[in-house]
């Protein structure tokens, strides 16, 4: 199953080391990364394989938005389903 993940909030040092290290330790692996910097503001988005993770995903979801709260952004996954869906034009 693949998981969409975006993370946005003010540029610290450390972002995505601890956003990867948490999804390192989950055995959940990033396909596909893309960051920006734009005046200050960090955007980010991944696209993770959760296959790997024994854990439930509403689990997941909870333990990065806690994550995103310890490190001042916000932190949100989605099933690449609801994802699309949502996104569709």
């Amino acid at each position: 199953m693949k998981g969409i993940i975006t993370v946005i909030g003010k540029d610290s040092v450390g972002i995505i080391a601890k956003v990867c290290t948490y999804l390192a330790e989950k055995n959940i692996n990033i396909l596909d990364i893309s960051q920006t910097i734009i005046s200050g503001y960090f955007n980010m988005m991944m696209i993770i394989d959760v296959s790997g993770n024994s854990g439930k995903f509403e689990n997941t979801i909870e333990d990065l938005k806690k994550l995103g709260e310890e490190i001042g952004v916000d932190i949100r996954l989605q099933s690449e389903e609801i994802f699309n869906s949502m996104h569709r034009i």
